[in-house]
């Protein structure tokens, strides 16, 4: 039995509600099965409401932190602040509040960022927002293209680590770091494709004084409203979007003209009262994580492996280009956790597939398999033998 599967074969018990084991799962990179231990997560949860009531928050705040500690560790970034939200798309409205963008109202992003960033970008730049989107290719001067926009009009630089259709990974992160360093201009990666699929040491990586967006629903498997901002100890700024959970050491003070205050702590960017119940579920499934040793390497090469045996028997296919291709033929390093694929009939091809109750995702012309660590060799086999089906159907 190979590696994948000996791993995926111990996991599948572990997921019954989701019924992985009998299920063609592909969507791993945009919302994984939940283990079971979730929805005891979740009656864990209405329990401690109905017996704590409004003392239910301090032990929500307890598994808020088991979240942090998890990514605390993955990211090698003990002193790091992590803001807890329920979406990274408020997290980066309320840290692009606090740029002063009447002075500075340039942002330099890329073509290739997700749609929460990209919609967001491009509404403000209707109200006078200048955004310099770089393309991301050709890779090998994508570096020196971000840096060349740097000027004193810059507020942000905000890219991604791994594309969300592509799925390549963004190797030049700590060059243009070091260029934005000498600026003081900060660095905001957006890492929903990154944690949990490609091993990241924010200190190795001299990545320590950025910003970086986090989200649950995906590889984390813990669901949706866990998303985290992981922000740098010494950050001190003020956003002009913000919530009472932002300074709960104020909250008993009385009300005076000084200038609103900021707990110097993981809350710094909170917006207000939320249901916690996401929290709970997502400490199980961090318990689950470690119980089974679910390190970062072995996560690594579950998905290099799995998205290694996918391309190999998509190229065994031998399908008409014009129909169907690889988006890109770089080596599997450089690639995060999905096969990308390209097709003029992408959106037809995957509902022709849901139609089967075949579970994958479509972005435009971009055809998206993304397996997950209980995903088995015979599973992305039978995949690729669907696939078939499919574009012969189709096209």
């Amino acid at each position: 039995m190979s590696e994948i599967d000996q791993l995926a074969k111990r996991l599948q018990p572990h997921y019954s509600h989701f019924d992985v084991a009998n299920r063609l799962l592909f969507t791993g990179h945009s919302h994984q099965a939940w283990p079971d231990v979730a929805r005891e997560g979740q009656v864990e949860y209405f329990d401690i409401c109905a017996r704590e009531v409004d003392r239910k928050w301090d032990i929500a705040m307890e598994k808020t932190e088991v979240l942090r500690n998890y990514l605390r560790e993955y990211y090698d970034d003990p002193d790091g602040f992590y803001c807890r939200e329920e979406s990274t798309h408020f997290l980066m409205v309320s840290l692009m509040s606090s740029f002063d963008l009447k002075n500075k109202p340039k942002i330099i992003t890329t073509d290739g960022e997700f749609h929460s960033m990209h919609r967001q970008l491009k509404r403000l730049e209707e109200d006078g927002l200048e955004v310099a989107r770089v393309p991301v290719n050709p890779d090998e001067n994508f570096a020196t293209r971000i840096i060349e926009e740097i000027d004193i009009r810059t507020s942000a630089i905000m890219l991604s680590r791994v594309y969300f259709e592509t799925s390549l990974i963004n190797s030049h992160l700590s060059e243009i770091a070091a260029a934005a360093r000498v600026q003081g201009i900060p660095v905001i990666i957006d890492d929903y494709h990154g944690t949990n699929v490609v091993p990241l040491s924010l200190r190795e990586a001299d990545l320590e004084d950025c910003f970086i967006l986090i989200g649950g629903y995906k590889y984390l498997q813990w669901g949706e409203a866990n998303c985290f901002l992981r922000f740098p100890k010494d950050c001190e700024y003020r956003p002009a979007i913000t919530g009472w959970f932002a300074s709960f050491s104020t909250l008993e003070h009385p009300r005076t003209d000084a200038p609103v205050n900021y707990d110097h702590s993981d809350q710094r960017f909170a917006s207000a009262t939320y249901d916690p119940s996401s929290q709970f579920r997502a400490a199980k499934v961090v318990d689950f994580f470690n119980d089974q040793g679910l390190t970062p390497d072995i996560l690594r090469a579950q998905y290099e492996a799995q998205v290694g045996i996918l391309r190999s028997l998509f190229l065994q296919q031998d399908f008409d280009p014009n129909k169907i291709k690889l988006t890109h033929n770089e080596a599997l390093s450089r690639n995060g956790g999905f096969l990308s694929l390209t097709s003029p009939k992408a959106r037809e091809i995957k509902a022709d597939l849901m139609q089967r109750n075949i579970y994958t995702d479509a972005r435009n012309e971009i055809l998206r398999l993304g397996p997950a660590p209980y995903t088995t060799t015979s599973q992305i086999e039978e995949m690729m033998g669907e696939l078939k089906v499919s574009v012969e159907k189709i096209l």
